[in-house]
């Protein structure tokens, strides 16, 4: 076994090879950047090695830095984790000639199946069914359009040595293909270093099917069955689920079968994924296969009783697989959920900060979460958005879905735009409930962008009631500092208004058996009663309380005078007022927001990455105005409406934050 392995990656996935590493009993290095200089999975290896500037092509992505690493301190095997290096062969082979083990395949794998012009060759001599498309890489935009026509739009551009949904763009006619062809090669070379792409058919309402393989140095591969990965948004999944709720078991065994042959047949020695995507009639066809561990690796190791990182670093010592096929029986159901640094609200645009408040909710035998923040770290423009990722095992998929989305509820992050009210709205989508996916989801179910769903009228109870016994506590707290405390019970008002957007609602309220705050109180609204008990204190984020006698979860914080709640996907400001001062609310003149209609500013904080107007240029409404780069994407910001420029404020390589001024028309 090894005496010391590096672990060549950042962020949660360091956090997760060094939890196992340390259960084997082997010492872990880590390796940072500027940015990551205080990063939680720094702390949670044994040593640690600076690499350099935060940009990854400066650090992670340097080849003899880690090589060096390695010899300094003494590691003779490396885990690359998975993007970065993870599935680049010449990383591999460098380590391979200083006499260090890549804990993955050889790199004569990484590098036929690695590289997806490649590996789709390999796949269709080994049999397996493949997308039609050009398996080569494109050299011009003008080869792209014509190959495009060749094959028939849509079309599918994808990075030769592209990995989680980075350098894919879909096109439906020429102009698309234009700007598809340009974004795709430079997120790619970015990304990747290496600026090759190639076009297949792209294939409308398919399902992203992938297939867990596990191969030793001895010629063993056997299959872990599979994962549903069709729940996306730009290419990059959300939720993951093992087993699929599509698959029959028929078509469960074929995949596995022929995932588990082409591995066998490339000498695959390592964990690694068959991708497939799968059309409504359950014909499949290969996508790529990555070479690396998955980010949604958890699902199966839940489903399975494994642990695939283990059994990586096993492998890569030379150990034989012991598991055997036949006992490869998934056992329950599995989902993962990726909390992303994101704003749904705003067409979910990049957020980055620091993390004022994090809490992850409690761990048992069916929930499980890795991170790789902690509160009061910082959310860099950098990296991957990924926050943290929380996964739930249920008997079936119904009770998998019922505690994620308790577990989401009681997840409470601060200080930068996340997406856990979309994923929470997510869970309870009727479509999703059925199991009807595709990648085509998201667009289809929130054709304009995500915005929380009206409030159900229990609902609402059950926000007006928990506003209720927020906004007493704290009264509590203000008799007991003034000295008002005895009688408390008495004084409590007993009519109160409670208001959410321009709503009000007339309620009445009475302590519980004469116990004032210290256990509930009883709220009456349109002659229903809400009885509500809770042990809650204030400043905690995160509010666990029974209703009418049954449980519930909510995220609170206090926003001036205001109360905000998170509940089932919905985030909701409320206000709580006396009935005199309520109907004064209501003649206060609305504040209405500062016209910016004549300048264009950041949607999302990054890297100002060029510029395509100059002063005084006239433009027409689509006109591309500038690329904005923000967490390893490219993203074209164009105009709205026909005008001027007048002023340019900024300038390509300056760092934006959001809503900050780009250029000013006239």
């Amino acid at each position: 076994m090894f005496k010391k392995i590096l672990i060549a990656n950042r962020g949660e996935i360091a956090c997760r090879i060094a939890r196992t590493a340390n259960k084997m009993g082997i010492p872990t290095v880590a390796v940072y950047s500027d940015a990551d200089k205080y990063g939680r999975h720094v702390r949670a290896c044994d040593e640690a090695v600076y690499l350099g500037p935060s940009p990854a092509k400066e650090s992670y992505l340097v080849i003899d830095k880690l090589v060096s690493a390695c010899r300094r301190l003494g590691a003779d095997a490396v885990h690359p984790g998975y993007g970065f290096l993870s599935e680049n062969a010449a990383f591999a082979r460098a380590l391979a000639d200083a006499g260090i083990t890549f804990i993955g395949p050889n790199p004569e794998v990484i590098r036929l199946m690695g590289d997806k012009i490649l590996a789709n060759r390999a796949a269709k001599d080994a049999g397996v069914p493949t997308v039609p498309g050009y398996w080569d890489s494109i050299a011009s935009v003008e080869d792209a359009i014509k190959i495009g026509y060749d094959i028939g739009f849509p079309v599918m551009l994808k990075a030769a040595a592209g990995g989680g949904g980075k350098g894919i763009r879909i096109a439906h006619d020429e102009a698309e293909l234009r700007d598809a062809f340009r974004l795709a090669t430079s997120e790619a070379k970015s990304a990747f270093g290496d600026d090759r792409v190639f076009i297949e058919k792209y294939i409308e309402q398919p399902r992203h099917i992938e297939i867990q393989i596990l191969g030793d140095k001895h010629g063993n591969v056997i299959h872990l069955n599979e994962r549903e990965c069709s729940i996306q948004r730009r290419h990059q999944k959300v939720i993951e689920e093992a087993p699929s709720p599509f698959l029959d078991s028929a078509t469960r065994a074929e995949m596995g079968a022929r995932a588990a042959a082409l591995a066998r047949k490339c000498g695959y020695d390592s964990a690694g994924t068959c991708e497939f995507i799968v059309d409504q009639r359950r014909n499949y066809y290969f996508l790529e296969m990555n070479t690396r561990l998955q980010v949604e690796h958890s699902v199966t190791e839940f489903v399975h009783g494994i642990d695939l990182v283990e059994w990586m670093i096993r492998i890569a010592a030379g150990e034989e697989l012991t598991l055997k096929q036949e006992a490869m029986i998934p056992h329950g159901w599995a989902i993962e959920s990726r909390i992303y640094a994101e704003d749904p609200n705003r067409k979910f645009m990049p957020s980055t900060g620091r993390l004022v408040r994090y809490r992850e909710p409690r761990e048992s035998a069916e929930v499980r979460v890795d991170s790789g923040v902690y509160e009061g770290g910082e959310i860099s423009m950098f990296y991957d958005p990924m926050i943290a990722k929380v996964t739930t095992w249920g008997r079936d998929r119904d009770e998998a879905i019922a505690i994620m989305r308790r577990a989401l509820d009681e997840m409470y992050i601060k200080g930068v735009h996340h997406n856990i009210a979309f994923l929470t709205a997510l869970m309870a989508s009727p479509r999703f409930l059925q199991g009807r996916l595709s990648t085509n989801f998201i667009a289809e179910e929130f054709p304009d962008g995500f915005s929380p769903a009206p409030l159900e009228t229990e609902e609402l109870d059950n926000i007006i009631a928990v506003s209720m016994l927020m906004h007493l506590r704290y009264m509590y707290r203000a008799m007991r500092v003034s000295g008002q405390m005895p009688g408390y019970a008495r004084r409590i008002e007993p009519r109160w208004v409670v208001v959410i957007g321009n709503a009000h609602y007339p309620v009445s309220v009475e302590a519980h058996a004469g116990r004032g705050s210290e256990e509930g109180f009883d709220v009456t609204r349109e002659g229903h009663v809400l009885s509500i008990r809770s042990d809650w204190q204030i400043g905690e984020p995160v509010l666990r309380c029974t209703i009418n006698g049954q449980p519930q979860s909510f995220k609170v914080e206090r926003a001036g005078i205001d109360y905000r709640l998170y509940h089932l996907g919905a985030e909701i400001d409320v206000r709580i007022y006396s009935e005199r001062v309520a109907e004064l609310s209501k003649m206060m003149p609305e504040r209405k927001p500062p016209d910016m209609s004549k300048y264009l500013v950041s949607p999302m904080p990054g890297l100002l990455q060029s510029i395509a107007v100059e002063n005084g240029e006239r433009i027409d409404a689509g006109d591309e105005l500038a690329i904005v780069q923000a967490m390893k994407m490219e993203n074209i910001l164009r105009a709205a409406q026909p005008g001027k420029v007048s002023k340019i404020h900024a300038k390509p390589g300056d760092t934006l934050a959001v809503g900050q001024i780009i250029i000013e028309f006239e």
